[in-house]
């Protein structure tokens, strides 16, 4: 499976089986969050074997049941935290897709373990993402009209393709509130309103530059 092939076939998952991340799998793994640590200058981490921050009323509610592994996507506090969290994320989330993973982003309903991870003084938890092989291979979300994300007249056909990418990313509650609005050979990308919209900006631009072979060059 090739990165465009695990965008398209994945999708959040909720219930995990209790087979471990080991072997080949987990030095992939580790070896692109060092790869993005290092890019970003973020702090991601893998907790591994950690059964308690998804066992909680607020996670039960969420209907997650056997996580034991989750990356918690952690910074410096900034204005671009969030949006780099969700870029970077969605490029493990991806790769993780590759090596037979599943994954669901999770804002809110788990609970913080204490030493599960650390956050260095300057530093915030912005988001966690479930991680582990999943139960089942989820279920594709209902998604907007490319119309309603995209402002462009006489559109190219890598916009179109990074638009329609970009409409396969996991927003938080399925919102997909952003807009993509050409402008010659580039393009700007906004955040709408709403529960971590601007973790969803990162999401979705990065499945745009994969969608539109354009890369970060395309950005305004």
């Amino acid at each position: 499976m090739d990165i465009m092939e695990a965008m398209r076939a994945r999708h959040s998952v909720r219930s995990y089986t209790d087979k471990p991340i080991e072997g080949e799998t987990l030095q992939a793994l580790e070896t692109l969050i060092g790869e993005c640590n290092r890019e970003s200058g973020l702090h991601i981490q893998l907790v591994r074997n950690e059964p308690m921050a998804f066992d909680s009323t607020m996670a039960h509610y969420g209907k997650f049941s056997g996580v034991r592994n989750y990356l918690a996507m952690v910074g410096k506090k900034d204005k671009r935290l969030d949006e780099t969290c969700g870029y970077y994320g969605e490029k493990i989330v991806l790769a993780a897709q590759t090596l037979g993973l599943n994954t669901c982003w999770v804002g809110l309903t788990f609970k913080k373990i204490p030493d599960a991870f650390q956050i260095a003084d300057g530093e915030k938890l912005a988001i966690v993402i479930a991680i582990g092989y999943g139960a089942t291979q989820g279920a594709a979300h209902k998604s907007k009209d490319s119309a309603a994300v995209s402002k462009a007249k006489d559109a190219p056909e890598w916009f179109k393709n990074g638009v329609e990418a970009a409409l396969l990313a996991p927003t938080a509650i399925n919102q997909q509130k952003f807009l993509f609005t050409l402008h010659g050979d580039k393009v700007s990308a906004k955040a709408g309103l709403g529960p971590f919209s601007k973790v969803d900006l990162g999401i979705v631009k990065y499945h745009f530059e994969l969608g539109s072979g354009k890369e970060r060059a395309v950005w305004l």
